[in-house]
Parts: C-alpha cells; structure tokens; sequence
C-alpha cells in the first residue's frame, strides 16, 4: 500500500520520474511496507529495511539493503561503492528496461524477503579487518590518548575514518585529514557526526 508520506518525493523528481514510479508498482506489489527514511522511499519487511528506491542525476535504482546474501543468478546485481559491504543495486535509465525485468526483479525481492524470515545478516569485516594507515598509526604512538579515543568508538565509525584517511594517494593529504578530525575523534564522535563545520 502507498504511503501518503512517501508521495512527494516521487512527485518532485525532476527525472527518472516514470521510471521510479514503476519500481515502486513492482516493490508494492510484493507486499512489502512502504516508509520514508532519510528522505528515501524504503521497502520493509516486518520493520526490516529489505529495499529503496533512489533517483540519480545518472540513473535510478532499485536497492536491496542485504543484497550481499542475494544469489543474484542474473548477474545484475552493483556494489554502489568499493567499500560498501551490505548494500547492492540495479541501475535503470529506461521504463522499458524496468518492464522487462519486473518477472525478475519480483523474484529477488521475494528473495530478499525471505533472506529477512530466515533472519539472516551480513558478516561485515572488523576494523581490524582493513589495513590502517601510516599516518594514523604515527599519531597513534605519539598520543595515546588517540588511540584510546579511536579504540573507543563505534565499530562502524571506526571503519568510516579509516577509509576516509585512507582514500587519498598523497601521504600529505591522508595526514592532513588525520589532524583535522584528531579533536573530534577525542571528543567521541563520528566522521558525519559533526559534518558541516569539519568537512569541507
């Protein structure tokens, strides 16, 4: 059944707007509930996210939350990004595409709803798991008490800061970023935590 709530964003999409109207017809149709999270039409299943439906300036897509677990015995199945561990996604630029594949995007939905009766979730690497940079390491050993603070935060954070300090190619640049979120490691929080007066 259509939220009422979720309405406005499918109504405001400035494009790709036919075609994330059909993916919510085909998502609908599989009983799933509809709600609205972070400004994203999400698909539950007895209060699980199972999937979403984004709009890109590229593309649209139909996301699955725990579409790691999926077979995906069509082979269409996107990780929207290289460090992205749960999530996976098909991209669309066409109604017709859509249409085509609803037969099969029925099936992995029912999939993923049975993936969420079986109460299955992904296994995320640890952050022990990614190799930590040289120059957080370096910081690391000349105070301590940013080591205990980093050591203390949430796994997930955690595993935030060590791939932002870790992205840039330019020793110079991955240290820079370790100095500038030294005080808000120290003060507990998380890379996002305090997004717009730290990154720019």
């Amino acid at each position: 059944m259509k939220n009422l709530k979720v309405d406005f964003y499918f109504a405001k999409a400035r494009k790709w707007q036919k075609e994330i109207k059909k993916l919510r017809i085909i998502v609908l149709d599989c009983q799933l509930t509809e709600e609205l999270k972070w400004g994203k039409p999400f698909y539950t299943f007895q209060n699980n996210n199972v999937a979403v439906i984004w709009s890109f300036k590229e593309h649209c897509a139909l996301g699955f939350c725990k579409g790691a677990l999926l077979q995906d015995a069509e082979g269409i199945l996107v990780k929207p990004g290289e460090n992205t561990q749960a999530v996976r996604r098909i991209p669309f630029t066409a109604v017709r595409e859509i249409a085509e594949m609803e037969a099969i995007l029925k099936r992995y939905l029912y999939e993923a709803i049975e993936i969420e009766k079986a109460g299955l979730e992904v296994t995320y690497k640890k952050t022990c798991d990614f190799i930590i940079p040289e120059e957080l390491k370096n910081r690391f050993d000349e105070l301590p008490a940013f080591k205990t603070a980093f050591h203390a935060l949430t796994p997930g954070r955690q595993r935030g800061y060590v791939l932002y300090f870790s992205a840039p190619k330019q020793s110079r640049t991955r240290e820079s970023r370790v100095e500038k979120y030294l005080p808000l490691i120290l003060e507990g929080k998380g890379l996002n935590d305090d997004y717009r007066s730290m990154r720019k």
